[in-house]
């Protein structure tokens, strides 16, 4: 059967703690409070008890969707959410939520920064820890309160919260009773001075993502999850034509998402990739977009003078920037791009 109590707090940040991969099923651990005084625990999931192990993540940094529209006054506490459409329940396939290439599966806990699941987590939630004003939203099934009982993170009684903070259908085995639409769990995060929402999503490596629509049970013979895209390198910054005499030293700042060193030679623009087929194929899609969209390709590593801002152009059926100076338009250096 779905969740019996599903819906969502609105609430503020207080403290969190991470459990660590050692424990068989951890947890990062929210403690979280409302306008009225009232103490909550959000128990998410940073562990997979199927295999494989490792969660899904996807964070949208600048989330922007009609259910914000839609919540609950800012630390107003628990409302109860009906799993239909229309309202502010979340729904990874049907909702339009994020797409679902955008996932990737990340491990609890790994020795270093930023490379597994709970750092990504602290990234968002002690930015909303250390500003009193953001305005939190967990989406999941409530549990307590529990009279009798202090909270066994945070020791507040009476024990009470909200888990299932992930996605809620596709789920097969002992899980497979829980399934159900319009009832998957997430985080939101909005910034008021920013004029800005995050939201963060989970997923179980295990559950299927094509479901039946009354259910949520998995569909036999159904594709699998598109494959997660190719975002282990991502451009931050451009410096271009920059104050000084030519040549200008133009700088592309870039991040590797990844947790393993990356060579940049493979990605250094104007060397043809794959069989000769494919670098003819890519010579035409170039000369094909330069001819509909009016970009403009320029070559590495050579001379060119252009008195306009700088626009996109295609090289190799990807994007990189125009040079924009008196100097040479510089391709990647040949380095290797290490994870911080």
């Amino acid at each position: 059967m779905p969740l019996k109590n599903y819906g969502v707090l609105a609430c503020r940040a207080v403290e969190r703690r991470r459990e660590g991969a050692p424990d068989e099923t951890p947890h990062y651990q929210l403690h979280l409070t409302d306008n009225a005084g009232t103490h909550y625990r959000a128990a998410i999931n940073v562990k997979s008890q199927q295999r494989p192990p490792d969660l899904l993540f996807v964070a949208d940094d600048n989330f922007r969707h009609p259910l914000t529209g839609q919540l609950p006054a800012a630390g107003s506490g628990w409302k109860i959410l009906p799993s239909k459409p229309g309202t502010a329940s979340l729904d990874f396939i049907r909702g339009n939520l994020f797409p679902p290439d955008a996932v990737r599966p990340l491990p609890p806990d790994l020795p270093g920064m930023d490379n597994d699941l709970e750092d990504m987590l602290d990234h968002h939630v002690e930015r909303a820890i250390a500003d009193s004003n953001t305005e939190v939203y967990v989406f999941g099934e409530r549990y307590g309160p529990e009279p009798d009982e202090p909270d066994k993170v945070f020791g507040f009684r009476p024990g009470n919260g909200v888990h299932e903070i992930h996605m809620n259908q596709g789920s097969s085995g002992q899980f497979r009773p829980s399934n159900g639409v319009w009832q998957d769990g997430g985080l939101l995060l909005h910034f008021p001075a920013e004029s800005r929402w995050i939201a963060v999503f989970l997923a179980f490596q295990s559950q299927a993502w094509h479901t039946d629509e009354t259910t949520g049970h998995p569909l036999t013979a159904a594709p699998p999850r598109p494959a997660t895209r190719d975002a282990s390198v991502r451009i931050l910054a451009a410096l271009v034509n920059p104050t000084g005499p030519a040549p200008e030293r133009e700088t592309v700042t870039l991040l590797n998402a990844s947790p393993v060193a990356i060579d940049l030679d493979r990605l250094a623009p104007g060397r043809p990739k794959g069989s000769p087929a494919a670098a003819a194929r890519a010579a035409a899609r170039r000369r094909r977009h330069t001819r509909r969209r009016g970009w403009q390709r320029v070559p590495t590593r050579q001379p060119r003078r252009v008195d306009h801002a700088p626009r996109p152009c295609r090289a190799q059926g990807r994007r990189r920037l125009v040079h924009g100076g008196t100097g040479p338009a510089r391709g990647l250096d040949r380095r290797l791009l290490t994870s911080e």
